[in-house]
């Protein structure tokens, strides 16, 4: 069986350059590749375009690398979170692309299963499908969508062993799975790494064959991005 694990996060992101496409998994603050984000600014890789569902708060995930000015372009889904994301995009120093969330998610999911595209009804008839092809399918009218095309998948799992298998919790999952092997390079982190045959096959989420690196993060926040609670009564 090939062991995917490597020592350490600086081990896993070598060959990561200036302007790459990276797609990071993590749904909110959820399940975020923090170790990988952390390196990254720590490497003040540049020009980088950003495939994520979300893009962090201010002083915390991908906040970190849009403190420095490292991304280029964003594509992503929700922003709502970060006034320093606002601020770049208002002012033209950052591209954006919006993209509804589940053709973001069908995006990657395409490119993690060879497929060059997909056709959605969603955003058809408003900017999202502008200079897109549409088409016709019984009555109903589609946009196609091509399918992502990044350098690095940087994906975050609860447990993992060193063949590269992987297993989320909770909402981590969303889209942390669909863009595993959706890149040319899948790196992933993760909380506790085991030996090849120590994690159930059937709890298991995502094979060995969608990653190339395996590491052991060293440590998580996991912070909360908004805190409800209730007044004692």
């Amino acid at each position: 069986m090939i062991n995917k694990k490597v020592a350490n996060v600086q081990v896993a992101l070598e060959g990561v350059k200036d302007g790459m496409t990276f797609m990071l998994g993590g749904f909110g603050l959820c399940g975020i590749p923090e170790n990988i984000i952390a390196e990254l600014v720590r490497l003040n890789i540049k020009d980088i375009t950003c495939i994520s569902n979300n893009a962090g708060v201010d002083d915390f995930g991908l906040g970190l690398l849009l403190q420095k000015k490292q991304i280029k372009k964003m594509v992503s889904s929700y922003v709502g979170e970060n006034a320093e994301f606002e601020r770049q995009m208002l002012s033209g120093e950052m591209e954006v692309e919006l993209t509804p969330q589940g053709t973001l998610a069908e995006k990657c999911r395409a490119a993690q299963h060879g497929f060059p595209a997909v056709w959605t009804p969603a955003g058809f008839g408003t900017e999202v499908a502008e200079g897109k092809e549409t088409r016709e399918f019984e009555g109903k009218m589609y946009v196609l969508e091509h399918a992502f095309n990044a350098d690095f998948s940087f994906v975050k799992a609860w447990k993992g062993d060193e063949a590269g298998n992987l297993i989320f919790k909770g909402t981590a999952r969303n889209f942390n799975a669909p863009m595993a092997g959706a890149g040319k390079i899948t790196v992933a982190e993760v909380e506790e790494l085991v030996p090849a045959g120590e994690l159930d096959p059937n709890q298991i989420h995502i094979p060995g064959i969608f990653v190339q690196r395996i590491f052991q993060g060293e440590k998580y926040e996991k912070r909360i991005e908004q805190r409800t609670v209730r007044h004692r009564s």
